[in-house]
């Protein structure tokens, strides 16, 4: 007996998967990370809270298990690397399926260390800002204008500077290619130089 998926939807930044989630309510929801927009892991925490029966597989360049984690935490139920075997993204869809979670055998080992460190919480300054402030720093760092970041958040443009200084405060950056440093360590935007 051979299985079959059916693609339902694909999209290209993050707003539109929180839309087409809600729209087309698959069964399981395969994002990466990084997508302009709306990073992968706020748009796995806004997909979870509407809708906690989602199924969510990250499939990603990240090899990075403080990224693995935090996915974890935000409510995925499988992390996949983009250099895995082909296979492994089917064997994950079957796992999640099954109410089970699905690691890549590529970063287990190094999901382990990191559990068993005494701190579990992420180190990085960036674990400090809200969600609304990831949005904003990423934004900000995919060079839109304040006046654009505020159209696209359906917020005052006063507010959204106000959310700029308070995460330069948060961050320790002086500048706004300061804070554009701090997303791209943060992997909301990837680096120019990759």
């Amino acid at each position: 007996m051979r299985e079959s998926f059916t693609l339902v939807g694909c999209v290209r930044d993050g707003r539109e998967l929180l839309a087409a989630s809600e729209q087309l309510r698959p069964d399981v929801i395969v994002t990466d990370l990084s997508m302009p927009s709306l990073n992968g892991l706020d748009a796995i925490r806004r997909i979870k809270a509407s809708r906690p029966d989602a199924k969510m597989i990250v499939l990603t360049m990240h090899a990075d298990p403080d990224l693995a984690v935090q996915a974890f935490r935000a409510g995925a139920s499988g992390y996949v690397l983009k250099t895995s075997p082909a296979d492994e993204l089917l064997t994950a869809i079957r796992t999640v399926m099954e109410g089970r979670v699905f690691l890549t055998s590529l970063i287990a080992r190094d999901i382990i260390e990191v559990l068993l460190e005494a701190n579990q919480e992420p180190k990085a300054a960036g674990a400090r800002l809200t969600p609304r402030q990831r949005e904003v720093l990423q934004l900000i760092a995919e060079g839109r204008t304040m006046k654009e970041v505020a159209g696209l958040l359906r917020i005052s443009p006063r507010t959204a500077e106000s959310h700029k200084y308070e995460m330069m405060q948060l961050l320790g950056a002086s500048t706004t290619a300061g804070l554009i440093q701090h997303a791209i360590r943060m992997k909301l935007v990837g680096d120019p130089s990759d």
